[in-house]
């Protein structure tokens, strides 16, 4: 019996133009492209930097990466993915990104999560359901390497 094809999808302007763009609760201009089994973070310049959230969550998304440059975006949505990889330059691509969420993916080791100490606005993140999250020292490790960190896993950063 053969084994499944798992197609992916590519991210390209046709399927940013083609999905749903909406103000969302915040009132943000939110780009929606969750559940297109995309592989990969690829022509997003086609928003043309348009966009305040981007929800690429429910895909098969392996590596955190963008070569485009979004000044605008203050949001990136990636839960339920597979994501175990950050690229070491985040900054350039997302200056301005305040929330991160990463719930539901395969992050496994504390030094996956180092390219994060380079988004200087990042004041939000989620990492709940990741492996990382089970290793002793997990939470103290990443608001030491996020100073403006004022939420972690959807719980509030405490100076204690």
């Amino acid at each position: 019996k053969p084994l499944p094809v798992r197609l992916t999808m590519r991210l390209n302007a046709d399927l940013i133009a083609r999905s749903p763009a909406y103000l969302n609760a915040l009132k943000d201009r939110e780009l929606d492209l969750r559940g297109n089994k995309i592989s990969a973070i690829e022509n997003l310049a086609a928003c043309q930097n348009q966009f305040d959230s981007i929800d690429l969550s429910d895909n098969e998304i392996r590596k955190l990466e963008c070569m485009a440059v979004l000044p605008r975006l203050k949001m990136l949505l990636l839960a339920h993915n597979r994501i175990s990889r950050l690229a070491e330059r985040l900054s350039e691509a997302f200056p301005g990104l305040e929330t991160l969420v990463l719930t539901d993916n395969s992050f496994a080791q504390l030094s996956e999560l180092s390219p994060l100490a380079g988004l200087p606005s990042l004041t939000s993140l989620s990492l709940v359901d990741n492996p990382v999250t089970k290793q002793q020292g997990y939470r103290h490790y990443v608001i030491a390497r996020l100073p403006k960190l004022r939420v972690l896993d959807f719980k509030r950063v405490t100076t204690s």
